[in-house]
């Protein structure tokens, strides 16, 4: 077990969080099929589950392989996935606050569930800073290496965002409550402001350095992450304001929930045709599983949870036809990945020491301005 973990990075994560918003978006579908919740909340708990797995798998990986883990850390591109163990947690929290209730009961869901909150967020909050910080003065990477991976460190202040009001109403009246609710809006600021940063700087290498390498193009739904979390965020302001600030519930927070969600859902929609044009590309090219599948799944459910809040505060069904649409995606995005990733930890090449690439001799090549290759 010991040797077997030796190459598990950070990015497996990735499989809890993909895992939790299963449940988590599909409780809020507006569909009256008979078990959704339950099923929903098995799903929960097989992301607490998997999260507890892989807690206890990446602490022996810390104290038996810690030149792997420093490895990891100092490698500019394993790094930022330090950013899917604080939405790890903050997801399984969220999922433990509205889903958990129903078998842990009330008071054992909210204790875990701010737990989770608690430690993602303190872990998201130093990763936001850590891993910007190694990339400047260690890293020393150049913008031909930018990849939507770069967005993770950031993404998850946003996360904890779009959770944090779950458990306003479960503090004091007051001081607590308004305190909690307008941390969730500083850590909303703080990871739109860093994404906007980053974004440019990826769309760029892709418009100006052509496709991403095929084990790679899957991360470019990463970009949805933002965008649907966000979206959630700012409509669980505006649910979660009128017990926190009632003298400022109004428009103040529930306006900014759909003049901000819709065109930011429409940028997302975007982003998920241009994304999948670039899969499809990648697949017939021959793009093979890697555990950047998961990159299918959680943006997609930020998507889903974004599509439910602006059904909610526009009262349009076109919204909840969207939510159903994308949760479908999900659902199967969820279990090729499940499957695939089952089948790869089996044959042991999911946990294998990463094979050395090949050194052979390109031809050489002509690019025209447009970049292309002749």
């Amino acid at each position: 077990m010991i040797t077997a973990v030796r190459h598990l990075g950070p990015n497996w994560y990735a499989s809890v969080m993909g895992t939790s918003v299963v449940g988590t978006a599909g409780a809020a579908l507006p569909l009256p099929v008979p078990g959704l919740r339950t099923a929903c909340t098995a799903v929960w708990a097989a992301a607490l589950v998997l999260l507890l797995t892989l807690l206890a798998a990446r602490a022996l990986h810390w104290i038996h392989h810690h030149d792997q883990a420093r490895a990891h850390l100092l490698d500019p591109a394993t790094a930022p996935f330090h950013g899917c163990l604080a939405m790890a947690l903050v997801s399984v929290g969220g999922g433990t606050l509205t889903l958990g209730r129903d078998w842990l009961g009330g008071t054992a869901a909210v204790t875990l569930g701010a737990g989770l909150f608690t430690a993602g967020t303190a872990i998201g909050l130093a990763v936001a800073v850590t891993v910007p910080y190694l990339m400047a003065v260690r890293h020393r990477v150049r913008p031909e290496q930018a990849t939507p991976v770069w967005l993770l460190p950031l993404v998850a202040p946003m996360v904890s965002a779009a959770v944090g009001p779950l458990l306003v109403p479960h503090l004091p009246p007051g001081q607590a409550r308004e305190t909690l609710l307008f941390a969730c809006v500083g850590l909303f600021g703080l990871s739109l402001l860093g994404t906007s940063l980053m974004l440019p700087l990826v769309f760029a290498r892709l418009v100006t350095g052509g496709p991403l390498p095929l084990a790679l193009t899957p991360t470019l739904f990463l970009v949805l992450g933002p965008l649907g979390q966000s979206t959630t965020a700012v409509g669980m302001f505006a649910d979660t304001a009128p017990s926190a600030v009632p003298h400022a519930a109004g428009p103040a927070f529930t306006l900014p929930a759909v003049l901000y969600g819709v065109p930011v859902m429409g940028f997302a929609l975007l982003w998920l045709g241009l994304a999948t044009a670039h899969v499809v590309r990648a697949r017939r090219q021959g793009m093979g599983f890697a555990l950047t599948w998961w990159a299918f799944t959680f943006p997609v459910g930020t998507c889903v949870t974004g599509a439910e809040s602006l059904a909610r505060h526009t009262g349009l069904v076109a919204f909840d036809g969207l939510a159903v649409l994308l949760y479908g995606g999900l659902v199967a995005a969820w279990a090729t990945a499940a499957v695939r990733t089952a089948g790869g930890l089996l044959s042991g090449r999911l946990l294998a020491a990463p094979r050395p690439a090949p050194v052979v001799l390109r031809p050489a090549t002509a690019r025209t301005t447009s970049g292309a290759v002749r």
